[in-house]
């Protein structure tokens, strides 16, 4: 696969050009995490369900994941900076839906446009990125630019959020991407130059269609299941959901060019580096989300004290994608895997003494010690994977990283969030899904909030024992298993 290259040395116009692809990369990654915050804020406008709050958060991401690498393909079919362009102006017009919307139901349609969007940016803005950088040396900076950029919009997104919802209403979460899009429009067509691959591959439709039905429908039914038990609908949905995720994985081993090559899972460093990418996303996204409505709903926080009790958190995430790059180069990437489930397991179990009454210090502590976690694992992930395969796969090995990262982000929030719904039903007053829900209930008894309180911060606890002690497997998981000479 090689790329129409015009320039040999970057200049002003590519460091320029970087700038600019910069605006969407921080847009899509600070939209799968800027509700966090807000949605103790929606629940009170929209007062959607349990099953429809967990879905505005994750039908985003889970679009964004499973559409990554076919947009990937289309783009180079189509013209990279095309499908940028129309990604970017379609992602603006759905902001502008999500921030308007009247209903939780059409807050979910505008968020999965959003993420549908999304996914034709992030492969399409790498791709014009190394166009910009010819050189191998400057383009592996600026992809390291890239990469700070993007682990910054996730780290920034629920501090952003706070901060606006201080002063504005909850749509003002969305309205914040306008500017940044409509300079990205008016900008790129200057800086930017389209970018195609000479011998695209064909699009296997039905691969893209039954891997994302595959996935909505399993999460659905565990969804489903863990807010409402166990029936016939949620266990139908998920069987249906699975079969369709087995038909997926055995239709790409018989395509000559699949959408995912699972062949590449033989390697066991490729592997590690994949599943490092999805669960410290899973175990973030959940954890940043419980621990929003905790600070907000549990302790009566307001949503800026909130916002400015993640920023130590999130300034060290940022920091550490900036360094662990030239630590990397002293210390080797095995040592850097193991150190990243390491960090991230200590945090999240300094969640554990979190209580009703108090838990704000354990809180910023858990993100602090975490954040260095989440800061190598966005900085190793690509590099490591696309490092483990051969030259002519890499492109599919960091299509396959970039998408664990979006996944990983949902199924967070999908799975454990899940795993928290159903402790709040086990051990809560049971009147209604969610603790939002249950503290708006007109003439609550106190007891029964101080009930629901207690359950959610049981369900809390659950989730951050649960992802502490599974980082804390695969770290030493990593350390018995990934060999030195190939990761070092």
């Amino acid at each position: 696969m090689s790329l129409q290259h015009t320039h040999t040395s970057p200049g002003l116009r590519a460091w320029l050009g970087l700038l600019v692809i910069l605006g969407p990369v921080l847009l899509v990654s600070m939209d799968g995490s800027i509700l966090f915050l807000a949605m103790p804020r929606i629940s009170q406008a929209l007062t959607p369900t349990a099953d429809q709050a967990l879905w505005t958060l994750d039908i985003y991401g889970f679009a964004v994941g499973s559409l990554l690498v076919a947009f990937g393909n289309i783009g180079d079919r189509y013209g990279r900076l095309r499908l940028l362009m129309i990604g970017a102006a379609v992602f603006g017009v759905a902001s502008t839906a999500a921030a308007f919307a009247p209903s939780a139901e059409l807050l979910i349609v505008a968020r999965a446009v959003m993420g549908v969007a999304g996914a034709t940016l992030l492969p399409s803005a790498l791709a014009v990125l190394s166009e910009l950088f010819a050189d191998p040396r400057r383009r592996a900076q600026a992809i390291g630019v890239f990469a700070a950029a993007f682990a910054a919009g996730f780290a920034a997104g629920p501090v952003a959020g706070g901060v606006l919802l201080e002063r504005f209403w909850w749509g003002s979460v969305f309205l914040v991407n306008l500017p940044v899009i409509a300079l990205f429009l008016i900008f790129a067509p200057i800086l930017l130059r389209e970018v195609r691959v000479t011998r695209p591959g064909r699009i296997d439709v039905p691969s893209v269609v039954t891997s994302a039905a595959g996935l909505l429908l399993a999460i659905y039914g565990l969804k489903r299941a863990a807010a409402e038990g166990l029936s016939a609908v949620p266990v139908l949905a998920g069987l249906a959901g699975l079969a369709l995720l087995a038909w997926f994985v055995r239709r790409q081993r018989g395509l000559a060019q699949p959408l995912i090559e699972f062949s590449l899972f033989r390697d066991r460093v490729f592997t590690m580096a994949i599943v490092t990418g999805l669960l410290p996303l899973a175990a973030w996204s959940a954890s940043a989300y419980l621990a929003g409505v905790y600070l907000q709903s549990v302790l009566g926080l307001p949503v800026l004290g909130a916002a400015l009790l993640a920023l130590p958190g999130a300034v060290v995430l940022t920091v550490t994608c900036v360094v662990t790059p030239f630590v990397v180069d002293r210390v080797g990437k095995r040592t850097a895997l193991v150190a990243c489930h390491l960090f991230i397991a200590a945090g999240l179990l300094l969640l554990l003494p979190v209580a009703v009454t108090g838990g704000a210090g354990w809180y910023v502590a858990s993100t602090v010690v975490a954040g260095v976690g989440y800061g190598i694992s966005f900085s190793v992930v690509a590099d490591t994977a696309v490092g483990a395969v051969p030259a002519e796969r890499a492109g599919a090995a960091g299509a396959l990283a970039e998408t664990s990262n979006e996944i990983g982000n949902a199924l967070g929030i999908a799975l454990l969030g899940s795993l928290a719904a159903l402790v709040f039903r086990l051990q809560g007053p049971d009147l209604a899904p969610t603790l939002d829900e249950t503290l708006q209930l007109p003439g609550l008894a106190p007891a029964m909030a101080a009930e629901a309180r207690t359950a959610f911060v049981a369900g809390l606890r659950v989730v951050a024992a649960v992802a502490g002690v599974l980082h804390l497997a695969l770290g030493v998981l990593a350390l018995r298993r990934l060999p030195r000479s190939r990761v070092s």
